[in-house]
């Protein structure tokens, strides 16, 4: 009995411990096939993988446990759970990672939860957390929380929160909240907070709320609220909220100032109580109110203020002095002037 007890022990020990040479593992591998344990830099197993830093892991299905992040250009795919003691990473992780740090050299998809900083080269989609940043090379999917900030090269869609700044660098589409400001180098398109200030190179539709400002290189379409000011490359149309100031070059819908407005083409209803403007040659069709009306091209409707000024009047304008330089006759009138 004794001697058949040793032979098994024998056999399951030889199955359990492969010889190094010809599992070309850098190891320890307690395994049957690729399923049980590795201590080292093992390259494939299906179980609990513990090394301190990997260099020629290929994958591991289950808790891959390393105490630093991998060597540069590491090919290794963690399926599972990544599990830095405090720092890992891996070529491609799908599942949960934690650690202090994390990093994923391709992409990231699951949750990730780090204590400092969480990043992806190409793309992450997920929930991950990270307590000074989070960011990718690429895209950003899912939602993404930074105490300092979070950022994607590529585009930016889910939910996204940094302590001060959240930031992508093509478009942004849903909830973006930063402390201090965020941005989106295309279109932004959703819902975006920023302490400071809120901007996107491209078109904008939803709403923005900047705490000095809140802009666009292009269309700005929805609900804009800037402290200071808001304003757009292209046309501002919805509604706009402005401290200060509020202009682009064509506006439709109405924009609440608290000092000065302005565009070249404008319709709808402006209330800025120092000083509304309309560029030369341009229309405003609707109405404005302000203490200075000054029309450098024509107006079709009417303002109401101190100052009323038109190149060309088609409407009426209420004030202390009103003028339309193109009137032939009583071109200048105190309370009203009108001019088909």
């Amino acid at each position: 009995m004794r001697a058949r007890g040793f032979v098994l022990s024998f056999l399951l020990a030889a199955l359990l411990v492969p010889v190094s040479a010809l599992s070309q593992d850098s190891g320890v591998k307690l395994a049957i096939g690729d399923f049980g344990i590795g201590i080292g830099d093992v390259r494939r197993l299906d179980g609990l993988r513990l090394n301190f830093r990997d260099r020629d892991l290929e994958l591991v299905r289950g808790i891959n446990a390393t105490m630093w992040t991998p060597y540069e250009h590491a090919e290794g795919v963690v399926k599972g759970v990544a599990l830095g003691l405090p720092m890992t990473g891996a070529a491609e992780i799908q599942g949960l990672a934690l650690g202090i740090g994390v990093g994923a050299e391709r992409t990231f998809e699951g949750i990730g939860l780090s204590a400092i900083g969480f990043g992806a080269g190409e793309r992450l989609r997920g929930i991950a957390v990270g307590g000074v940043g989070i960011g990718a090379g690429g895209d950003v999917e899912g939602l993404v929380v930074g105490g300092i900030g979070a950022g994607a090269g590529g585009d930016l869609k889910g939910i996204a929160v940094g302590g001060i700044g959240i930031g992508a660098g093509a478009d942004v589409e849903g909830l973006v909240l930063g402390g201090i400001g965020a941005g989106a180098g295309g279109d932004l398109k959703g819902i975006a907070v920023g302490g400071v200030g809120i901007g996107a190179g491209g078109d904008v539709t939803g709403l923005m709320l900047g705490g000095i400002g809140a802009g666009a290189g292009g269309d700005l379409t929805g609900i804009a609220i800037g402290g200071v000011g808001v304003g757009a490359g292209g046309e501002l149309k919805g509604l706009a909220l402005a401290g200060v100031g509020a202009g682009a070059p064509k506006i439709t819908g109405v924009v609440l100032s608290g000092i000065a407005a302005g565009g070249k083409d404008v319709r709808g209803f402006v209330v800025a109580p120092a000083y509304f403007k309309i560029e030369r040659r341009g229309t405003l069709r609707g109405m404005a109110v302000s203490a200075f009306n000054n029309v450098r091209g024509s107006q079709r409707g009417l303002t109401i203020g101190l100052l009323n000024i038109a190149d060309e009047l088609h409407g009426l304008q209420v004030g202390l002095i009103n003028i339309a330089r193109n009137k032939d006759s009583f071109p200048v009138l105190p309370l009203l002037n009108y001019h088909r």
